[in-house]
């Protein structure tokens, strides 16, 4: 028989709510075909990313623009998904989008609930990046764009990304290696100061 002592010092039971972060909060990963969000997701993930990637076909190759992304042979035909903790009780959850036009469907699915984005922007293809900027612009959703310096690509000034992109002057725009953990972990924090920024305007307005 156990003494009151040893009870006393027993463990408090646990539950699958114990291990859930204080604060969880919903991010998404978007920019063009092969500009590396898939990348960005499992390099900062935790846990195992979920990936919904398919080899690409003879079929596709008349319908996606390999330009400068000859050697990419898969496309993410649903979403990626991964965690990261930030910090102590805070941790993000990484849906990342696909970039092609065909599954556009999926992205008013995936953006609801999301406190922001980053948009992964590729230098060399700049303007692939437009749409997930005017779509995040159109419906309020606070975003950074990072631009991911592959090898090769023109390392241009941060300041004149942001006039090509014709962005508004507050939306920052970080250089990074999607294939660094720490610098896809500092895009993130930046993301999410500059939403807690914006969503503490409004609160205010």
């Amino acid at each position: 028989m156990a003494s009151a002592h040893s009870d006393a010092h027993a463990p408090a039971p646990t539950s699958a709510a114990d291990d859930e972060p204080a604060l969880a909060l919903k991010i998404l990963v978007a920019g063009g075909f092969g500009v590396g969000k898939t990348t960005l997701v499992g390099a900062v993930s935790e846990i195992r990313p979920l990936r919904t990637e398919e080899l690409l076909t003879e079929a596709s190759r008349g319908v996606d623009d390999l330009g400068g992304v000859e050697q990419k042979t898969t496309t993410t035909v649903a979403m990626d998904f991964g965690r990261i903790t930030i910090r102590e009780g805070l941790s993000l959850y990484l849906f990342g989008t696909p970039g092609q036009d065909r599954f556009w469907f999926l992205w008013d699915e995936l953006a609801h609930g999301a406190l922001g984005a980053v948009v992964l922007a590729d230098t060399r293809r700049l303007q692939d990046c437009f749409p997930s900027v005017d779509y995040f612009e159109r419906r309020g959703i606070p975003f950074v764009v990072a631009v991911n310096c592959f090898t090769g690509a023109r390392q241009h000034a941060v300041e004149r990304i942001g006039t090509a992109l014709d962005l508004e002057p507050d939306t920052p725009v970080i250089l990074c290696d999607a294939r660094e953990r720490d610098s896809g972990k500092k895009v993130l924090i930046a993301l999410v100061e500059h939403a807690s920024r914006l969503h503490a305007a409004r609160m205010l307005a």
